[in-house]
């Protein structure tokens, strides 16, 4: 068995390994980085984030295609299956693995493919698919290894119609009526992509609101557009049983509800990737979604052995997962280290949403007296040109001082719009004001001319 030792190793190149380890590289470290996949990039560039947005961009744009009158002239509405439009979706996937493999190599990064096992704190016995063993010793370990849909046992994903959201990207027929169990970010996102191919979508949540870690406002928004894309909504519920046969799958919920459709999709919850590290042989449990507890500087119970990234949960995104993988690594290099806790949310459905900081509800409750500032994109000129008039921005100040406290979009690219505010949310004291977005002069047209629009709009509120 070969032997090599490092300085760093990796488990998992996602966003959290691949940043882990090219900041130890660049600060001179000897590091390698284990992936058990045929190719890097992880869950995030081949189940996950980049796959579901490729699609829901080929989506809007046929739903753009569609409704424009313009288009109207030159033919009848188009529709594509979805295999279709997936594989359109892979070719964003192929760059992003070429250039990620370059990413290791020019930085001269070794990359060990295989199933990886602690043997010990400082030893990982990595197998390949040929079952070929090589023995890998460093000072220090992170944990990237993200995670995978949660599969309860009760239901037979074997059946060829009954899908969790990995396995629905290799759906080689377009459904007509889909069933949706789970709305969460990822529930909400496909009910979006699919309504938008013309599928007819029941959103079963268990809850009694989406998203409810939004703002209301923003949530009730989001009900509103997904209803009127033909998404049937159905909260407070939960599944007693699911059904697959040759022609389609019965949902059973127990509020005593039976649900027939084409296909299921499963989008509830997912688990942590940490059932093959050997992590009894380091002393070390995950909990009961497979995720592992650190501290505050994303350490593990074992003091060389770091976590990042969606295995240990919260807020499981692909930009914290990155950040949390370049600071765990700044860490134990000594370097200047941030805990990454103020993130922005970044929800791509159709129209997408995006915010950071709180929200009116957290603001009422803590009650600090705030005011609102909005701007209703139907409104600005940018947004009448693109024809993407959908959406709103919404800012929350604190009426004596102005501080911004919480920014809020939907619509037409929030996940971009909120950077700005996020930007000024940042500055400390007198510099995060509502006054700077009156005081600044934006491009016009655009959609950042928002801020203007909202920030005069709520000082008018100011008494």
């Amino acid at each position: 068995m070969a032997v090599h030792n490092y300085d760093v190793v990796v488990i998992g190149t996602g966003p959290a390994g691949e940043s882990a380890a090219i900041n130890a590289a660049k600060h001179g470290k000897r590091v390698a980085v284990v992936e058990k996949q045929a190719q890097v990039g992880g869950n995030c560039t081949h189940w996950g984030t980049i796959p579901s947005k490729a699609l829901r961009h080929q989506v809007k744009q046929i739903l753009s295609f569609n409704t424009n009158p313009m288009f109207r002239d030159i033919g009848e509405p188009r529709w594509f299956s979805f295999s279709r439009v997936m594989a359109r979706s892979r070719v964003t996937i192929d760059q992003q693995v070429a250039m990620r493999t370059n990413f290791y190599a020019r930085n001269r990064i070794d990359l060990f493919r295989g199933v990886a096992r602690f043997k010990d704190e400082h030893t990982l016995l990595v197998r390949d698919d040929h079952e070929g063993m090589e023995e890998l010793v460093a000072a220090k370990v992170i944990i990237a290894t993200g995670s995978r849909p949660y599969r309860p046992a009760d239901i037979d994903f074997r059946h060829p119609r009954i899908y969790c959201s990995d396995t629905i990207l290799s759906l080689n027929h377009t459904p007509r009526t889909l069933i949706i169990f789970g709305a969460g970010v990822i529930g909400c996102e496909y009910a979006s992509i699919f309504s938008g191919l013309g599928v007819k979508v029941d959103l079963i949540n268990n809850r009694g609101s989406l998203l409810s870690f939004l703002d209301d406002e923003i949530s009730d928004a989001l009900s509103y557009h997904l209803r009127k894309h033909g998404v049937l909504i159905r909260h407070n519920e939960e599944y007693a049983r699911v059904e697959g046969d040759d022609t389609g799958v019965t949902v059973h919920l127990r509020s005593g509800k039976r649900l027939r459709a084409d296909a299921f999709l499963w989008a509830n919850g997912r688990t942590g990737n940490t059932d093959q590290l050997g992590l009894e042989n380091i002393g070390l449990e995950a909990n009961g979604r497979g995720q592992l507890k650190v501290d505050d500087h994303y350490r593990t119970e074992v003091p060389n052995v770091y976590a990042v990234g969606d295995v240990i949960g919260w807020p499981s995104l692909a930009s914290a997962a990155y950040d949390q993988g370049k600071n765990a690594s700044d860490d134990m290099l000594e370097e200047d280290f941030r805990f990454v806790d103020d993130v922005p949310t970044g929800i791509y459905t159709i129209p997408e949403i995006s915010s950071v900081g709180k929200t009116e509800r957290e603001l009422t409750e803590a009650r600090v007296p705030y005011e609102v500032a909005q701007a209703f994109f139907k409104d600005t000129a940018r947004a009448q040109i693109t024809g993407d008039t959908v959406g709103m921005l919404k800012i929350l100040f604190h009426q004596d001082s102005l501080e911004i406290l919480g920014i809020h979009c939907f619509g037409d690219q929030a996940s971009e719009i909120v950077h700005i505010g996020q930007a000024v949310m940042q500055q400390q004291g007198e510099a995060n004001t509502l006054k700077y977005f009156i005081n600044t002069t934006f491009n016009y047209p655009t959609m950042a001319e928002a801020y203007r629009v909202a920030a005069q709009n709520g000082m008018n509120r100011v008494f």
